[in-house]
């Protein structure tokens, strides 16, 4: 099997540990959980220089999860990649007392910020991309952001300076599934210009299938070698990847499944990731 073929079957197993966890705390947005974790897992397990050994490392990529609300995704990757145990954040998730809260808690190892009021992912990593250049330091600075998140003035406010200041140092990823709490992203704010307008303010832009494996450490790869812009990549999820139970449904932006539908979520998983051998 090959590497991206392994990224992506651990992809769909952590797909199940989000389900466990969106159980276990009877609440959470699984569907956005769903459509971005393959971006996640490409970036923790491939692309980005950043492990339980050098979290405080001056040198390390840095990550901020901008669409905060899709936390259980990120603990899953987190776990996975020894930050925390698994079965601890499972077991724990958005129970009274736990720091594994409904949004990305910076008091947990690996987190590099708070973030879940949504708009400020890209303005503070656009601040330490810029410090990274001023200080002459290598590190890459990478944010993910919802679509409906870039309805935010704060979001072209980031854009706009990272673009005048060619941070090329910078890589943001947008997890356009087209759906958000209130439905179509179309429907609320137009978004069908994308590409242009993140071209317009300086940007290197790259538009790909996001729960495609390859496609996304390709893009990834371009990225750094993109010299005097900022990229941004478009990542072309499914909301709710990987159950026909959740799949383009705007109802599961944040839903507890029930058991059966949990039964039917885990058998879609084990299929699709059986299909990949």
């Amino acid at each position: 099997m090959s590497e991206y073929k392994e990224l992506s079957c651990l992809a769909y197993d952590l797909r199940k540990k989000v389900v466990e966890m969106v159980v276990s705390g009877k609440g959470g947005h699984i569907g956005g959980d769903m459509s971005v974790i393959d971006v996640l897992v490409a970036l923790y397990f491939k692309e980005m220089n950043i492990s339980p050994k050098n979290m405080d490392d001056p040198d390390r990529d840095r990550f901020v999860m901008s669409k905060g609300h899709s936390v259980e995704a990120y603990y899953a990757v987190l776990a996975a990649k020894g930050f925390f145990p698994m079965e601890e954040v499972i077991e724990k998730f958005s129970k009274f007392g736990s720091p594994y809260i409904g949004h990305p808690n910076n008091k947990l190892p690996g987190i590099e910020m708070n973030s879940g009021s949504l708009g400020h992912g890209l303005p503070v990593c656009v601040g330490m991309a810029l410090a990274g250049k001023m200080d002459k330091k290598d590190y890459r600075v990478y944010t993910v952001m919802g679509d409906g998140e870039l309805a935010e003035g704060s979001i072209w406010e980031g854009a706009m300076s990272a673009g005048n200041y060619k941070l090329d140092n910078l890589c943001a990823i947008v997890d356009r599934n087209r759906l958000q709490i209130s439905g179509n992203t179309e429907d609320v704010m137009k978004q069908d210009s994308q590409e242009e307008r993140w071209a317009a303010f300086g940007w290197n832009v790259l538009s790909v299938p996001g729960n495609d494996m390859d496609a996304l450490v390709h893009a990834f790869e371009l990225a750094k070698h993109c010299k005097g812009k900022p990229t941004v990549i478009i990542a072309n999820t499914t909301k709710g990847c990987g159950s026909s139970v959740m799949e383009n449904k705007a109802e599961w932006h944040h839903k507890v499944p029930t058991p059966e539908e949990v039964e039917q979520i885990m058998k879609d998983l084990d299929e699709r990731k059986e299909a990949l051998s």
